[in-house]
């Protein structure tokens, strides 16, 4: 049913961006729960005991899309309800846009340490030490990258595959968040999750890319400055993902990206992306 499916889409991304997310009871938090309540039965410091927690759970998700879509197989406006609840669910940009405004907002306040405070909402890094300047970079890094993983990326996973390729994609993402970063508990149980989520997100990161681009004169930017920024210097980026958004978001606004960072002590030092200052509040 390709009507269905595009017009269920259509009305998720229409409730994410009216209603946004539930303060309660987010269908989200409810699988990052099953996931923290599975991993202590799961764990073990090998990458095959993290490849079953992934397949467990993303295979979950995915199985419940399956069945969600079997049972309106000859029901077009339940296959629409089904698609478009799939969608609210797993689409996250009223949500990112209203963090990023908030830390904007405490910026021009002059509150820095509420800024502070609220840019954990966006990033994992350490903010304690963060100027307005470390705290503006910060936030529109967070923007672009989740522009690919919590926008364009479900909805391109929903147009391809329905409800369960959002689903999927989203336990994907989710797990990654979870437990597909560089630590000592999870360099091996969540290198394939992290691995999942790079592949995942291959398509979708170039995509957001290049409307990134291509609107780029929306924010006085030029649509070349946001391609060359993305050949020249997504490469340097450690994420063969976050880069490209990254570096296109930063050729679109004319700053450079990148820097020192602090991740519970431990410091990155992220290649530059982009020409030009730093990003300012007005950029976020």
């Amino acid at each position: 049913m390709p009507f269905a499916r595009a017009f269920g889409l259509l009305l998720g991304f229409v409730a994410d961006r009216v209603v946004g997310d539930p303060r309660r009871f987010h269908p989200v938090a409810g699988f990052g729960r099953a996931a923290t309540a599975l991993e202590p039965r799961m764990y073990a410091d090998r990458r095959v005991r993290g490849a079953w927690f992934t397949l467990a759970l993303v295979g979950s998700a995915t199985a419940l899309g399956a069945v969600g879509e079997c049972l309106t197989r000859r029901r077009p406006l339940a296959r629409i309800l089904l698609v478009a609840a799939a969608t609210w669910a797993t689409l996250g940009g009223r949500s990112l846009a209203a963090e990023a405004a908030e830390v904007a907002r405490l910026l021009e306040d002059g509150d820095l340490p509420g800024a502070r405070e609220q840019v954990t909402h966006l990033v994992g890094r350490d903010p304690r030490d963060l100027g307005p300047d470390e705290i503006a970079r910060a936030t529109v890094e967070s923007v672009a990258e989740n522009t690919s993983d919590a926008v364009v990326a479900p909805l391109l996973a929903g147009a391809l595959c329905g409800a369960p390729g959002l689903l999927a994609y989203r336990a994907a993402n989710t797990l990654d968040a979870m437990v597909g970063h560089h630590s000592p508990r999870y360099e091996r149980f969540g290198w394939s999750s992290a691995r999942l989520d790079d592949a995942a997100n291959l398509g979708p990161a170039r995509v957001a890319g290049l409307l990134a681009a291509v609107t780029a004169p929306v924010v006085g930017g030029r649509t070349r400055d946001a391609l060359r920024a993305w050949r020249r210097d997504a490469r340097r980026h450690p994420s063969p993902n976050a880069g490209v958004v990254e570096a296109a978001f930063a050729g679109a606004l004319g700053v450079t990206l990148g820097g020192r960072n602090v991740y519970a002590g431990r410091v990155e030092d992220r290649a530059r992306l982009g020409t030009g200052p730093g990003p300012a509040v007005p950029d976020v």
